[in-house]
């Protein structure tokens, strides 16, 4: 079967090529002014292909070069020469030099490179005005936030220190950064989709956007409009549990990635906890429905933009603080003092005694059993906090429509620590 594909491979090259360039050529296609489309694309991708299979066979780079600069050149020309388009056709000459790059890869036995970069540039292309118009949504301290994290966590976190620092070497600094990078990264993808959706989008995006940006921020927000608009009770208590329903999912994306040998301990209790939890959303959610009440418009989440170094570093500081003390209680009391702190920790922000939780447990410091269940209890800590939040803030009759949903979702924690220690 092998020396039948390697027979093969200089056609279906060429035929994977041609394939690429229809897949691009037909977004161009759609579009009037553009000066190439299925046909131009898929010549120019195989003949990408041919120029790279050429540049093997003289061993030279010449032919590939050579066949860049006519391609580019021929549409660049075909631009120049019609002065009456409206568009100057330069993300079309960009798409059509990526294409012929995409062709040469081919060749060169990056298939799955190539596919992936064609389906992205296709994306790319095809999103124009969404791309445009989430651009526009974003304000210039948005920008300038985002461009201090590019730099922090591109060029700052390769200089840092790769080696352990205080007990058991728990505190590196460029994990705890790495730690930050990827927490912040989250939320700011939160973020993001929360300002460029709007408020129109409904409830259930508002709970999904929020929760991966800052449930605490959509429960303080929500629980001071459900107060204000009683009428609108319903809605803000399904977009709280809704965001804090995304938590679960959020802490189980990010232990897959730190930890995946935890995730037979740990998927049992918050897949419990989020089937509860989804539960009582759909109970909820049907009374929505069938009262027809809350406003088609959700109110504004202030949330700071988690790519701030202000915010970035205080996260960074937390953690490390965090990690230190987890090191320090389970040398000094072992599992009480974990659990004592998990539950101190988890009040305000359960990503850090997470994220302590899981370095401890990648460095054999502590068992998986303990591990899932400092994270079970700051997750617990945290719904204890919010609900009591959502009384304070919100009232009774918020409070009558969130509780049960927490509720249970804590039920569901208790019942997967249960079947954890049996």
């Amino acid at each position: 079967m092998e020396v039948l594909i390697a027979k093969l491979w200089p056609h279906s090259a060429f035929v994977i090529s041609m394939a690429i360039g229809l897949l691009i050529g037909l977004e161009r296609e759609r579009t009037p002014s553009a000066k190439a489309g299925l046909r131009t694309f898929s010549l120019v991708s195989m003949s990408g292909t041919l120029a790279a299979m050429l540049s093997s066979l003289s061993g030279s780079s010449w032919p590939l070069a050579a066949g860049l600069l006519v391609v580019g050149g021929m549409i660049v020309s075909a631009y120049f020469h019609d002065h009456d388009a409206e568009d100057p056709g330069t993300t079309t000459v960009a798409a059509i030099v990526v294409c012929y790059g995409l062709g040469a890869l081919i060749w060169y036995d990056q298939m799955q490179l190539a596919v992936t970069l064609a389906i992205l540039t296709t994306t790319l292309l095809y999103f124009k005005r969404e791309l445009r118009d989430a651009s526009h949504t974003l304000t210039h301290r948005d920008l300038l936030a985002i461009l201090q994290f590019c730099v922090l966590s591109l060029v700052i976190l390769p200089i840092l220190p790769d080696e352990g620092f205080g007990p058991f070497a728990a505190i590196n600094p460029r994990q705890v950064w790495w730690m930050v990078v990827l927490v912040s990264g989250l939320s700011l993808a939160g973020y993001a989709a929360l300002r460029i959706a709007g408020r129109q989008h409904g409830s259930l995006l508002t709970g999904l956007f929020g929760g991966i940006a800052s449930s605490t921020a959509t429960t303080l927000t929500f629980s001071r409009y459900g107060c204000i608009n009683p009428a609108c009770a319903e809605q803000s208590a399904f977009v709280i549990l809704t965001a804090n329903w995304v938590v679960l999912l959020r802490l189980a994306l990010v232990i897959s990635f730190l930890a995946p040998s935890l995730l037979p301990q740990i998927a049992p209790i918050l897949g419990s906890a989020a089937l509860a939890g989804m539960v009582a959303l759909a109970l909820l959610w049907r009374k929505m429905r069938q009262t027809d009440k809350g406003s088609k418009e959700t109110p504004e989440i202030q949330v700071k933009n988690p790519s701030e170094l202000r915010t970035a570093v205080a996260f960074g500081a937390l953690y490390a603080g965090i990690l230190f003390l987890a090191a320090w209680l389970s040398d000094w009391m072992g599992r009480q003092g974990l659990y004592a702190l998990a539950a101190a920790s988890g009040l305000t922000d359960v990503d850090a005694i997470t994220l302590s939780g899981l370095r401890l447990f990648g460095l054999g410091e502590i068992p998986a059993t303990t591990a899932a269940t400092v994270i079970s209890i700051a997750i617990a800590a945290n719904i204890v906090f919010k609900s009591g939040l959502c009384l304070s803030i919100g009232g009774m009759r918020l409070a009558e429509r969130v509780l049960p949903g927490m509720g249970a979702v804590l039920l569901g924690l208790g019942l997967g620590l249960v079947w954890m220690a049996v």
